[in-house]
């Protein structure tokens, strides 16, 4: 058996997630053609590299199988209940920084703040005869953020393609959704609420507490973290 590490298939993504670990005497290398998606580990004995897309990662993290995995912290929040139970985090890695917020038209304005959002969310229903829709991938991140502020009269819409299209294709009023910099939202016309950031992201990795930690697997999971010079939970 070896340990097994899940790591973004592509992009600047596992670019980083590479330069990361080579800077830390693990070398971690894509083998074949780019889209075999197969790759090798050099620096460490024991240790397999499978390579997944970030999206996938939680998922197989909580199923027990793979070891660790490099995602976004976004994605374990929003697709893990629990997660603390199911992952552990071992360490922030510095870039794929990202915040979750919500933003709504810019023509809006009178709501800057999610206390305006309440209201403005109230009076739509009044008027409209149905709930603001807030578009988003995110479902349980918002709606847990939205619930701990309080606000009720909203209903989330699930976005698959380009979130920041709903509104002006008429099929949400608001947004939530990750942002690096703000340009599209504003290409969009579209404005972040001053006290909405829901969660600030960025790749992180992490440990599945339900892997297979037999005793080769947890020999080299101690080598790895001395290398590394990362502190270990208890497992």
């Amino acid at each position: 058996m070896s340990l097994k590490i899940g790591v973004p298939s592509k992009g600047r993504l596992m670019e980083k997630t590479f330069d990361w670990f080579g800077a830390r005497g693990v070398t971690m290398r894509q083998t074949g053609a780019e889209r075999e998606y197969s790759g090798a580990v050099d620096g460490i004995d024991g240790v397999e590299l499978v390579m997944l897309s970030a999206g996938e990662i939680p998922r197989e993290l909580s199923a027990g199988r793979i070891h660790l995995g490099v995602t976004g912290s976004d994605l374990v929040r929003d697709k893990l209940a629990d997660w603390n139970t199911q992952v552990a985090e071992l360490a922030t890695l510095g870039f794929g920084h990202a915040d979750l917020i919500i933003a709504v038209p810019s023509a809006w304005i009178d709501v800057d703040s999610l206390d305006d959002l309440d209201a403005a969310a109230a009076a739509f229903r009044t008027r409209h005869g149905f709930r603001l829709r807030i578009a988003t991938k995110y479902h349980r991140l918002v709606r847990d953020f939205l619930t701990a502020n309080d606000i009720a009269d909203y209903q989330l819409v699930d976005s698959q393609g380009a979130t920041e299209g709903t509104v002006k294709n008429l099929t949400a009023e608001a947004i939530a959704d990750i942002t690096s910099t703000g340009e599209t939202l504003r290409a969009n016309h579209l404005k972040i609420l001053a006290d909405s950031v829901v969660h600030r992201s960025q790749a992180t990795l992490f440990l599945a507490r339900r892997a297979d930690w037999a005793a080769p697997e947890r020999a080299t999971l101690a080598a790895l973290a001395t290398k590394l010079g990362l502190d270990l939970p208890a497992l």
